[in-house]
């Protein structure tokens, strides 16, 4: 069977500078009432590969009124089990990749994969524990670290045979990107350093990024490997395309 990926949606958010994400609905929410507020979607992504099921990131964890994991909903509707995750990619750990990696169920904080191993770059989950910024919610990683299996990986490499890592910095100093080959199908994710497919259209030094210059040129550099080797991007902030191709023509991106 050929790769699969689904769009694991969890909606729309906006956040200011206490860096608390707040559901927004664009139908019923005016975005003047937010002031200062960035809007951002999030997604993880559900990779089904022949013999593996691995989830890109975990979302912000948010549960719905009935006190279930928006993402287990998700994953359930793609026609899955959450417990059958075998691979947690985590390119990086701010809250609103990380939250979901544990959930509250009748008070008490439990893993959301716990037959999946979670991988990580070491000195991303160092810097969860010693950094002092409130993208970091140590409780999250105190309880991953007495309950889950880690894996802890350094610099760029490769996972398995179908899966590589490359380590970028960027948008945070140990940030992380996967590229996921099957043989016939090749897969990008770029986490928050390719969030959205207009960061390709127009370059930008973005305020949010570590390093913001070195982010905008990887984006260039990962836009014309993309658009040479036919990845499909998969975009975790995005509000238009999740997953899309690139094109270069005249020197520009495309999205297709």
């Amino acid at each position: 069977m050929a790769l699969q990926v689904f769009t694991l949606s969890e909606g729309s958010y906006s956040v200011d500078a206490s860096k608390k994400f707040v559901p927004f609905d664009p139908a019923k929410d005016n975005p003047k009432d937010r002031p200062a507020s960035l809007f951002i979607h999030v997604q993880p992504f559900l990779v089904k590969l022949e013999n593996s099921l691995i989830l890109l990131d975990t979302g912000l964890g948010y549960s719905n009124e009935e006190g279930k994991l928006h993402l287990h909903e998700n994953i359930k509707k793609a026609g899955f089990d959450p417990d059958d995750v075998e691979l947690v990619l985590m390119s990086h750990l701010h809250f609103d990749h990380s939250g979901g990696m544990v959930h509250h169920y009748d008070g008490k904080m439990e893993l959301s994969f716990p037959n999946a191993t979670y991988v990580m770059q070491r000195g991303e989950w160092e810097t969860a524990f010693s950094s002092k910024s409130s993208s970091y919610h140590k409780e999250i990683f105190d309880f991953v670290q007495r309950n889950a299996q880690i894996h802890l990986i350094e610099d760029s490499g490769v996972l398995t045979t179908e899966i590589s890592y490359e380590f970028t910095g960027a948008h945070c100093p140990y940030h992380q990107v996967f590229l996921i080959d099957d043989g016939e199908d090749k897969v990008f994710f770029g986490g928050d350093v390719l969030p959205e497919p207009e960061e390709l259209i127009r370059k930008f030094v973005a305020k949010y990024d570590y390093d913001g210059r070195k982010a905008m040129e990887l984006r260039d550099e990962f836009g014309r490997k993309a658009a040479a080797e036919k990845w499909r991007c998969l975009f975790y902030h995005s509000k238009s395309k999740t997953q899309a191709f690139v094109e270069l023509e005249d020197g520009k991106f495309k999205i297709i």
